[in-house]
C-alpha cells in the first residue's frame, strides 16, 4: 500500500465529513488509481465508510433531526438491494465504469447544488412507491461498487421538499450507514468465496486515518467552516478523481 494513501483518506474523510456524507466512492477512486486489487475495494470503502458517517448519525440524531419513520420507505427496499449488490461479482471495466461515472454525479450535484433552508420545508406527499423504488437503485449501486448512496438520496430529498437541510443531512447519514452495512455483509460473503477476505488486513491503516478526519470534519463543518466552501472543495476534489477514472476506464476498454 503507497504510504501516501492513508493521508489522502484523512481528507477524504475530513471534506465529506464536513459535509455530512462518507466518502465511498472517493476511497474506491483512490484505491483503483493506487494500483489496488479492484475486487477487495468496495469492502474496504464501506468499512471506511461506516466509521465515518456512524458519528454523523449519532450527532444528528441527539439533535432530532433524524426521522426513521419518514426514511422507511427508502431504507425497506434499499437495504436488501445492497446487500444483493454487494454480493454480485463485476468485470474491473464495469466496476470503474460505474465508479466513475457515480463520481461524476456526486462532484457536479455538490458543485451546483443551492443553498437549502434549515427550517422544515417538507412536503406532505409520502410518495411510498417511488421512495421504495428509489431506495432499491441507489442501494443496488452502492452495495454493487462500495458506496453509502447518501450523496444521489440526498438530492431527491432536496427535489421533494422532505425537509429542511439538517434533517436531510439525518436522513443521508442514517442511508449510507445502514446500506454500508448491508453492502460490507454482502462484499465479505463475497470475498470469502473467493478467499481474497484475507487481503483486507493490509489496508488497517486506512481505518483510522478516516476516523481521525471524518471527526475533525464533523466539526469544522458544524462549527467552523461555510458550508458553501467545503462543499466547493469537496466537488472540485471528486471530479479531478472521477476524469481520471473515467480516463482509466477508456483506456481498459481500448478507446485509447
Amino acid at each position: 500500500m503507497p504510504l501516501i494513501l492513508p493521508a489522502l483518506f484523512f481528507v477524504t474523510a475530513l471534506l465529506y465529513a464536513a459535509v455530512g456524507f462518507g466518502g465511498g466512492s472517493t476511497y474506491n477512486a483512490l484505491l483503483v488509481l493506487s494500483g489496488a486489487d479492484y475486487r477487495i475495494l468496495p469492502a474496504i470503502a464501506l468499512i471506511c465508510n461506516i466509521i465515518v458517517v456512524s458519528g454523523g448519525v449519532w450527532r444528528f440524531s441527539r439533535a432530532g433531526h433524524v426521522s426513521l419513520h419518514r426514511l422507511a420507505p427508502f431504507l425497506v427496499t434499499s437495504v436488501p438491494a445492497a446487500w444483493i449488490g454487494g454480493r454480485l461479482p463485476v468485470s474491473e471495466g464495469v466496476f470503474i465504469g460505474l465508479l466513475g461515472v457515480s463520481l461524476l454525479l456526486a462532484g457536479l450535484r455538490l458543485l451546483f447544488e443551492r443553498p437549502t433552508p434549515d427550517t422544515d420545508t417538507r412536503s406532505t406527499n409520502p410518495r411510498w412507491v417511488a421512495s421504495g423504488l428509489i431506495g432499491g437503485g441507489i442501494g443496488f449501486l452502492s452495495g454493487l461498487v462500495g458506496i453509502g448512496g447518501g450523496i444521489f438520496l440526498a438530492p431527491v430529498l432536496y427535489l421533494w421538499r422532505w425537509g429542511g437541510a439538517r434533517e436531510i443531512a439525518g436522513a443521508a447519514s442514517l442511508f449510507i450507514l445502514v446500506n454500508s452495512i448491508s453492502g460490507l455483509l454482502g462484499q465479505i460473503t463475497k470475498l470469502g468465496d473467493m478467499s481474497l477476505l484475507s487481503s483486507l488486513g493490509a489496508y488497517w491503516l486506512l481505518f483510522p486515518a478516516v476516523l481521525i478526519g471524518g471527526q475533525i470534519g464533523s466539526h469544522l463543518g458544524s462549527e467552523r467552516l461555510p458550508a458553501k466552501l467545503v462543499k466547493r472543495l469537496t466537488a472540485i476534489l471528486i471530479l479531478y478523481v472521477a476524469i481520471r477514472l473515467v480516463y482509466r476506464w477508456l483506456v481498459i476498454m481500448g478507446f485509447f
